[in-house]
């Protein structure tokens, strides 16, 4: 379906929306060709469909710039597949329609009327996801306590308090490693059993550092978001700030190693990951996140407003050119994104606004409260 709508779009046709491709598929089953899709419960294909549907959308929604059109994904990579209804638990066992029961040790109790169950696969191990409807209270934070976060390539976020959430790092602690398993599967003849039991290592070894820096996010982002009501980033577009500084032949960029450098950095702390936890953890307690322009927060002045170059003369010390008021850098610059988020609601007037990252469908706005 995805390669019959990629080629539509080339010819410049209309493409197959659902119920179309819906019918194909229909056909395709009592086909010679693809009989094998009737070994496959028909749900989980149909839902196959709807998410293409659904991708496509996406990628024509002007309203999320950064949504791209679906392209084919590499096989083994993110493999999944989804059951949207007779799907039970029994104890320590699912039932999976066409599948059966099948044992699984749950990382949590299972409450309310189970929608659906997503099956993936991570590595050698494979994982199931129960989606559940139920009725909950509207959240109301614990907290008043208002924060600017600044993240940072050094430490992973810096709060306007002083507090400092240091990241794991895992790549930079096992690129070595790394670097050294990809050469042995380099030097293995492709696809010989030793060649698949290297990839192994090397997938066990990713996974790990994904894992580590998860980990780490996850805590930071739990004690964050539990302690503060409101909390006010920079509204950074990862993506583009980690593009390649490689240019082209006839204009080629200069720097390219420190960039690349600094792009690794960026990626190894997780910033935007810490941005999508942060907010739906806000939303579970009845809490806000707010993005503010990111223009000149690590060069203003926090005390007198004196915003140029100069007052960075290193990366960690921040020292006034204008009144001589000297802190830490990370720390201003926490301030000055803390001040822009009251700037935001000022602005804005009742219920400030917080601008949604692009691409993603963000949650209704509350007022920010003006105790810091």
């Amino acid at each position: 379906m995805l390669s019959i709508n990629l080629q539509r779009l080339t010819d410049k046709q209309p493409i197959m929306r659902y119920n179309e491709s819906a019918w194909w598929l229909t056909l395709w089953k009592k086909s010679d060709e693809f009989g094998f899709l009737a070994q496959v419960q028909s749900q989980v294909l149909q839902q196959c469909l709807k998410d293409l549907d659904r991708a496509f959308s996406d990628g024509f929604d002007r309203k999320q710039p950064l949504k791209r059109m679906p392209r084919f994904k590499k096989k083994g990579s993110n493999d999944s597949f989804r059951f949207p209804q007779s799907v039970r638990v029994e104890g320590n066992r699912v039932f999976l329609p066409k599948i059966g029961l099948v044992r699984f040790r749950q990382s949590r109790p299972i409450e309310g009327l189970i929608r659906s169950a997503t099956v993936s696969r991570r590595g050698k191990h494979w994982f199931v996801s129960i989606l559940t409807a139920r009725e909950i209270a509207e959240p109301i934070h614990q907290s008043s306590m208002v924060t600017g976060i600044d993240r940072g390539v050094v430490n992973l976020a810096t709060l306007s308090d002083g507090s400092v959430f240091e990241g794991s790092k895992p790549l930079k602690r096992l690129a070595k490693k790394l670097a050294r398993e990809q050469r042995k599967l380099a030097r293995k003849t492709k696809f010989s059993n030793n060649w698949k039991k290297q990839r192994e290592r090397i997938t066990r070894l990713h996974i790990k550092i994904a894992d580590a820096r998860n980990d780490a996010i996850h805590k930071a982002t739990t004690i964050i978001s539990k302690n503060h009501a409101v909390i006010v980033l920079e509204d950074l577009r990862t993506k583009n700030m980690t593009a390649s500084a490689k240019g082209s032949i006839d204009e080629p960029c200069t720097n390219v190693r420190q960039k690349a450098g600094l792009n690794r950095s960026i990626l190894d702390m997780g910033w935007f990951e810490f941005y999508r936890q942060l907010e739906y953890k806000q939303r579970w307690r009845g809490g806000q996140v707010i993005l503010i322009n990111p223009r000149n927060t690590s060069r203003k002045c926090s005390a007198c407003g004196f915003t140029d170059k100069v007052n960075r003369q290193t990366q960690a010390q921040f020292s006034c050119m204008a009144c001589g008021h000297t802190e830490n850098a990370d720390v201003n610059a926490a301030k000055n994104i803390l001040a822009a988020g009251y700037a935001v609601q000022a602005c804005e007037g009742i219920g400030g606004y917080a601008p949604n990252e692009a691409g993603t469908r963000g949650a209704a706005m509350r007022p920010l409260p003006l105790a810091a």
